[in-house]
């Protein structure tokens, strides 16, 4: 379905970003503020073109994209640049572009090195993120896939902290071993697809291929092994226990706004891989593997709740949550429900906005102190009041507080979850009070109380949040009380994508949960 009023938007919002590294590139080397303004400047540009979307969004029907002609890119192997969007490419498409200038926003005060090169980084990892929301051929989307990689390796690698060699190579040696084998995986699904047809077009388009699952030719061993395969790719992105030792490190030494695309965007890659790629592809895989996958969801629930609660260190706390909160999107999922699915995907965003906030307070506490040790702090309400009750909203909207959209999106995972397996759910719902007891207790730690010898000897430097550092926080704010009270905002647009991915799944037997039915 071609909409947008014929405007090319999609290509648009992929390539603004890339066309403003670019102009960044450009800029005098002795003028970093011009090089910080223009890549404002085209990140908020390529956000206006996503809330372009939005507004022009025509709302198709249940598995229908809003596309754009497909060009041939390698017509020997029908490599086609083929891109689109769906409800659920969309919303993580404006999700992406919101993120992204205000992270580039928020570094105007912390960075002051390379300034050029590292918003060039920004805009180019830009490209590649919304590269892989947008991709409906599996080898552009591979492509999109790696182009994420270069630039985060760069952000933590340049202008991260001390171990920040370590925690990059960490994070690159895991990420491309899971890719490679999704590029396997990738190649070895196109050459089945040419052998049943007897040609290579369409043998890398996301939809064609889909249709051709449904006829199970990609099943058998074949399919348990494709399957697997991207599972490993997504699952090291997500991360899901236990390939999830890579991400306490990137967030720790990454940047502050390098940790809130992480959190925001980065580990969405792979949930939304599951749903676009994984599970439409392969099917009966991913019912037969689906009752591992929850079991290990379960365990990623318990362990990074119970991690966080002993972390001394504030990032490291925000981050091993992350942990914990992505397991209720991959629980979500693979539970098969309607309900599931949906709370899975506000669950995305939910995480995408809270977190990345969560992020954005521990950089402005980190500018002034250059510390993050829990136990130094104490009594900085009496300090800092607007940022206590800016931390305050975000940590009650991320234990999932009624009224807040982290609540909404827990509750329809839990829903779903009990229709499938209501030991599960239990395990699940009864974990949520460890979130609120790391989150609450570190609050208190940290506000409450007498003002601590560590803070009294910062003196001067403690000052209250900037303008530009609540500016940051303001749409994320918004957000987060919006699709609270009204959730519909983002189920009515991902409801056929949720459709269209549990459509295969339907079709086949309840999955065999065996005791945690």
């Amino acid at each position: 379905m071609t909409a947008f009023n014929g405007l090319p938007l999609v290509t648009l919002v992929t390539f603004l970003p890339l066309l403003g590294a670019i102009a960044v590139a450009l800029t005098p080397s002795g003028r970093p503020n011009v090089a910080r303004y223009v890549a404002l400047g085209f990140a908020l540009a390529a956000w206006a073109v996503s809330l372009a979307m939005l507004v022009l969004w025509p709302n198709p029907p249940a598995g229908v994209f809003v596309s754009e002609p497909a060009l041939d890119w390698i017509p020997l192997f029908g490599i086609q640049y083929h891109v689109g969007v769906d409800g659920l490419s969309l919303v993580l498409v404006v999700l992406t572009t919101t993120l992204t200038w205000i992270s580039i926003l928020a570094s105007f005060g912390p960075i002051q090195n390379r300034v050029k090169e590292y918003m060039i980084s920004f805009l180019v990892l830009e490209t590649g993120m919304t590269g892989v929301f947008v991709a409906m051929d599996l080898f552009l989307f591979y492509i999109f896939w790696e182009v994420v990689l270069v630039p985060m390796y760069l952000i933590i690698g340049i202008w991260g902290g001390a171990n920040r060699i370590y925690a990059t190579i960490k994070f690159v040696l895991y990420t491309l071993v899971g890719s490679l084998l999704m590029l396997v995986a990738i190649l070895a699904t196109a050459f089945t697809f040419q052998s049943a047809t007897g040609s290579w077009q369409g043998a890398f388009d996301v939809q064609q291929l889909s249709h051709f699952a449904l006829t199970g030719a990609t099943g058998g061993t074949f399919g348990f092994l494709a399957f697997g395969a991207f599972f490993l790719a997504f699952a090291i992105k997500v991360p899901m226990f236990p390939f999830h030792t890579w991400l306490p490190d990137a967030h720790v030494e990454a940047p502050t706004a390098g940790s809130v695309i992480l959190a925001g965007i980065l580990l969405k890659l792979g949930a939304y891989g599951f749903i676009r790629f994984a599970v439409p592809l392969f099917p009966q895989a991913a019912h037969d593997w689906a009752p591992a996958i929850i079991v290990l969801s379960l365990i990623a629930i318990i362990y990074g709740a119970i991690v966080a609660l002993v972390q001394p260190d504030l990032k490291k706390l925000v981050a091993y949550s992350s942990v914990s909160h992505m397991g209720f999107v991959t629980l979500g999922i693979f539970v098969f429900t309607e309900q599931g699915l949906q709370g899975a995907i506000l669950q995305m965003v939910n995480h995408g906005l809270i977190t990345g906030a969560l992020f954005l307070l521990v950089g402005v506490i980190y500018e002034r102190t250059h510390d993050r040790t829990i136990a130094k702090m104490g009594g900085l309400s009496a300090r800092m009041p607007v940022y206590a009750a800016a931390f305050g909203f975000f940590v009650f909207a991320s234990v999932g507080l009624p009224g807040l959209s982290g609540f909404v999106g827990e509750f329809l995972t839990l829903v779903g979850t009990f229709q499938a397996s209501q030991l599960a759910a239990a395990v699940a719902t009864f974990v949520m009070i460890f979130a609120a007891g790391y989150l609450l207790w570190m609050f208190q730690r940290m506000f409450f109380g007498d003002v601590s010898d560590f803070f009294k000897g910062v003196g001067s430097h403690l000052t209250d949040m900037r303008p530009v550092e609540a500016l940051t926080l303001v749409p994320l704010g918004a957000m987060v009380v919006l699709f609270g009270l009204y959730p519909g905002l983002v189920l009515d647009l991902v409801q056929g994508s949720v459709q269209s991915a549990l459509a295969p799944i339907q079709q086949l037997a309840p999955i065999a949960l065996g005791v945690l039915r």
